[in-house]
């Protein structure tokens, strides 16, 4: 298994080693001693799936009080991933990364995104349909639910809208009612490695 590291702190992705032949191929994809030597969370609660179509954008999502770690992985499709680092005594405070994952064909590297806590996260589905699993940390706590923009213009994030060939990101309700990034309740002090 290789962990990469990103251009933001503590965010990683990891690349399992997979072994096939003509029949198909095997992979393990989480081992919680491997995690732990990474320094990776290795105890989750709660596993989410969502199917979702093309031009879909999710996030930016984050929760206040009981804050999530989450392992996202697609199953099928392809998604530009975004995560934002909220840890105010972080030097990533208000950056951003973004990533492609996929699963399109058998061939595709398999990828898992690590985000800690203290991170906003939201994605784009640019292929026809995507399904994303993603374990997290903590449970979900809907008092905690917070929302930033995600075309706010302090983060200017680079979605790739051209990969939707005209049609316009489809929003939830919710989402769309997202606070600006400069006045977002954000995460109180969340740990960071130096």
């Amino acid at each position: 298994m290789q962990i990469v590291k990103t251009p933001l702190r503590d965010v990683k992705l990891i690349e399992p080693q997979r072994f096939g032949d003509s029949r198909g191929w095997f992979s393990e994809v989480f081992n919680q001693s491997t995690f732990a030597d990474a320094g990776i969370a290795n105890e989750f609660v709660q596993d989410n799936q969502s199917f979702s179509v093309k031009g879909v954008l999710r996030g930016l999502h984050y929760q206040l009080g009981r804050p999530q770690g989450k392992l996202i992985r697609v199953l099928a499709g392809h998604i530009w991933d975004v995560v934002v680092d909220l840890r105010s005594e972080s030097p990533d405070f208000g950056k951003w990364a973004g990533f492609h994952l996929k699963t399109e064909s058998p061939e595709d590297v398999i990828q898992l995104l690590w985000i800690p806590e203290g991170f906003a996260h939201g994605f784009l589905v640019l292929s026809d349909a995507a399904q994303v699993l993603y374990k997290t940390t903590d449970f979900y706590y809907p008092a905690g639910e917070r929302s930033i923009l995600w075309n706010d213009s302090t983060l200017n994030i680079t979605w790739p809208l051209e990969g939707l060939n005209g049609i316009s990101p489809s929003i939830s309700a919710k989402d769309a009612l997202g606070k600006p990034f400069d006045e977002a309740e954000l995460p109180q002090q969340v740990s960071f490695s130096r």
